[in-house]
């Protein structure tokens, strides 16, 4: 038998390894399982807020227009800093204020919820009040709150607002697919229905604020016209309790018809929101001296 003919005709045939190629490499796998868990922890470093930023980076995070999240994470660290009565964090008062004027509406949110932190700050009390024209809801929303431990009511109809369901509408006629059903819990930005056009074009709808799908309007696929209702969001838990927590403060008489359907029972919303409910419309009624 001529075996280095024999050695020679142990090639890959059909996708089989020929004995010659089958080797093992006993370091291989604790590599690349050490790889997985350098990139993972590198990943979850490099945006984890909990990060500790140096001075340079607080600035350069502050002023960043391109990644929000450099922003939000600059802004955890001064609120932070503030909780922990850190006297050189004011420094970076003015560039959190002007946030406010941020691309990136959940920037601008950040910015606002940072604000009321510090209410001895005029700056910060200048800037939620222009908040209150902000185009997205959810800055408005929280610079209505963040008035409130500056001892300011003006964003008293923003709060009542934050109260109430809201509908999405058809932003062009076309075919809808809505993709989300009753009851849903929808987060802000979240997409609701898509709409193909005419032309081929295809827009989603997505939320503005998160929220409780209430009620659907529409089909689950259809012909919509431009402005046609979709679906109805309630207000998210969370809104409700804080609206109620703000107009413990700030709210008047004519606020408690707004207040009064959560004294009763709303499906999805917990029993202690309908207590705090009642106890704020009495709080109020006490504090006026209405009846």
């Amino acid at each position: 038998m001529d075996y280095e003919n024999e050695e020679q005709s142990l090639e890959p045939v059909e996708g089989k390894l020929s004995p010659k190629s089958r080797r093992t490499y006993p370091w291989a796998m604790p590599v690349v399982a050490a790889l997985f868990v350098i990139v993972a922890f590198l990943s979850w470093w490099g945006t984890w807020f909990g990060r500790t930023l140096s001075d340079s980076q607080m600035k350069e995070y502050l002023h960043d227009t391109e990644k929000p999240r450099h922003a939000q994470h600059a802004v955890e660290q001064i609120v932070k800093r503030i909780t922990e009565h850190d006297p050189s964090v004011s420094r970076w008062y003015p560039d959190v204020a002007a946030l406010a004027q941020h691309p990136a509406p959940q920037v601008r949110s950040a910015a606002a919820w940072a604000m009321q932190y510090d209410p001895g700050y005029d700056g910060f009390h200048k800037a939620l009040l222009g908040m209150l024209q902000d185009t997205d809801a959810s800055a408005r929303h929280q610079a209505a709150l963040s008035l409130v431990p500056f001892g300011d009511a003006s964003g008293r109809a923003e709060l009542i607002e934050m109260l109430k369901p809201h509908t999405l509408r058809a932003e062009a006629s076309g075919r809808a697919t809505v993709l989300v059903k009753e009851g849903a819990a929808v987060a802000a930005g979240s997409a609701i229905a898509r709409i193909k056009q005419n032309d081929g074009q295809t827009i989603e709808i997505r939320a503005s604020e998160s929220g409780r799908v209430e009620r659907s309007s529409f089909p689950e696929e259809g012909e919509v016209a431009a402005g046609g209702e979709l679906i109805t969001l309630s207000p998210e838990i969370a809104q409700v309790e804080n609206v109620f927590v703000a107009l413990g403060y700030v709210g008047q008489p004519e606020d408690i018809p707004y207040i009064q359907p959560y004294t009763r029972e709303i499906p999805g919303m917990p029993d202690r929101v309908r207590k705090q409910a009642a106890l704020v419309a009495d709080d109020i009624r006490n504090r006026s001296g209405a009846r």
